[in-house]
């Protein structure tokens, strides 16, 4: 499939899992992308491996809107467009009872998860209204459900909240808003919790955590003029963990 064909896309958070696997999906479907992070190092391995007709990299800090508007910028001055931004930028930086959370605590899980992705929207709207294109915000089953993380969920369930009032909002004039609610994902911010994802892979009623490949075929979907009739939608890709502790009781477990 050629999904992409002369299509630009931005893609925050994009040097390693789940940003890094939306990118080598959308050049694998013909589009050119716009990979942004703090780590130059794997972003420019990343367009190395993608190839610099096809890819550009450039350092982002999510948090600051004016590399958000220059990160834009660049996006447009190489490739003459953008017509997808994929919000991928987030993070749990908060480990503590949520009764024990300080205000300058939640200021920053808010500012770097859904701030960060208000600021992206803004600045690639102009844009995105010019080419009729469409944002996928990668989210959280913590926005959906009490999976503990309070400040990351509260985050994460506003990122919900956000996409469905810009939807509403820039529907009639063409431009799609959507959300992507992963479950437990194996990327590298499991690597220092050996067994870890086995454990939780168990949880789940597919027996397995997700990839970032899973991800990525839900953000092609959505991104993609196959889903031109979406828009507002939360879509949750989970292996199953959403059905709740009670479909754990009905299969075999191991």
């Amino acid at each position: 499939m050629q999904r992409f064909a002369e299509k630009v896309a931005l893609v925050t958070a994009a040097a390693q899992g789940i940003g890094a696997a939306v990118a080598r999906r959308i050049v694998a479907e013909g589009g050119a992308v716009v990979v942004t992070d703090l780590q130059q190092d794997k972003l420019d391995e990343l367009v190395a491996e993608l190839g610099s007709d096809q890819a550009l990299a450039v350092k982002l800090d999510v948090t600051s809107r004016e590399e958000i508007d220059a990160a834009v910028g660049a996006a447009v001055e190489r490739f003459g467009r953008l017509d997808v931004l994929v919000n991928n930028a987030g993070a749990c930086i908060i480990n503590s009872r949520p009764e024990d959370t300080l205000p300058e605590d939640w200021h920053r899980q808010l500012d770097l998860t859904l701030v960060s992705a208000a600021q992206c929207i803004q600045s690639a709207l102009p844009h995105l209204l010019e080419s009729r294109g469409n944002v996928v915000t990668i989210s959280s089953v913590n926005g959906l459900a009490a999976f503990g993380n309070t400040e990351y969920s509260a985050a994460k369930a506003g990122q919900v909240a956000m996409t469905q009032n810009f939807a509403a909002r820039f529907g009639s004039r063409g431009v799609r808003f959507n959300v992507v609610a992963p479950g437990t994902i194996r990327t590298p911010n499991w690597d220092n919790q050996p067994g870890a994802l086995e454990r939780l892979g168990k949880l789940y009623p597919l027996r397995r955590v997700g990839e970032p490949e899973d991800i990525a075929a839900a953000v092609a979907y959505l991104a993609s003029d196959d889903a031109a009739w979406v828009t507002g939608l939360t879509l949750p890709i989970e292996g199953g963990v959403l059905l709740g502790a009670a479909a754990l009781n009905l299969g075999v477990t191991d």
